[in-house]
């Protein structure tokens, strides 16, 4: 499937699964996980029929989708020692989905050896796509969006997902804002310029390897609180991601000892 192809297969499944029940969702179509953690039936159809177009089309490939990693804890493994894959969130922010918050998005990546290739955002209750090739740049609606690095003495402003950790700050820096609570909706706002930089206390790959190529193909930059590299391989923990290379030093630099925030 070329990229658009893919862009194409994501709308007309939001279009079918998810925009029908935006604000309408039946009693007994929201469930919980685990306490707090969220899941509709609009999550399980959307991620059933992206997976099938996927495993259709590549039949090699591992497609690791997140609902069916909560009842497969073998196919996180499978994925990171697969040569091919592509990641699959089918509703991210599905809280502010079931809340009624256009904030929530379909996101779909592609991995090869360990990298990701290609990533997409469709944002279906902002009519917004993103989508990027690795080494190609990321294109918001078809036009080449770059993020300028933060000027030189102007310090970095942050935001997280984490409620407790909203109104603190890293060192000297401004303290964390919150952010949209949704990774399709943070990490174009991050490429637009509304925050410097992101915290988050987990990695998970369908929340965060389509975004952080977006990121870097715009000039931005992302690792672990520690100093090492984010992808395809890492193990679960903390991601700090940045909208330049120097500003990722600086918060990275920032990072309290005992883990913080």
């Amino acid at each position: 499937m070329d990229t658009d192809e893919v862009l194409d297969l994501m709308r007309s499944v939001a279009a079918e699964v998810i925009t029908p029940r935006f604000r309408a969702l039946a009693e007994g179509e929201v469930m919980e996980k685990n306490p707090g953690d969220l899941v509709t039936v609009a999550d399980h159809e959307s991620e059933v029929l992206i997976t099938q177009a996927l495993d259709a089309a590549y039949p090699q490939a591992v497609v690791l989708g997140e609902e069916a990693s909560a009842v497969d804890p073998g196919l996180v493994q499978r994925f990171m020692a697969a040569d091919h894959g592509f990641t699959v969130d089918p509703v991210d922010g599905t809280k502010n989905f079931v809340h009624g918050s256009p904030d929530h998005a379909v996101m779909v990546s592609e991995v090869k050896g360990g990298e990701t290739v290609r990533g997409w955002i469709w944002q279906p209750e902002h009519g917004t796509a993103w989508v990027a090739e690795k080494g190609a740049g990321v294109f918001r609606d078809g036009e080449r969006i770059t993020r300028p690095a933060v000027e030189e003495g102007t310090p970095p402003r942050g935001a997280t997902s984490m409620w407790t950790r909203r109104g603190q700050a890293l060192g000297d820096l401004p303290p964390l804002v919150g952010s949209w609570v949704c990774c399709g909706i943070d990490y174009p706002r991050l490429i637009e310029g509304a925050v410097d930089y992101l915290v988050y206390s987990h990695s998970n790959f369908w929340d965060h390897l389509p975004g952080t190529l977006m990121a870097a193909e715009a000039g931005g930059a992302y690792g672990h609180p520690d100093g090492s590299r984010y992808d395809a391989h890492s193990r679960p923990g903390g991601l700090l991601v940045a909208s330049d290379p120097a500003t990722l030093r600086t918060v990275q630099a920032a990072w309290p000892d005992e883990g913080g925030v």
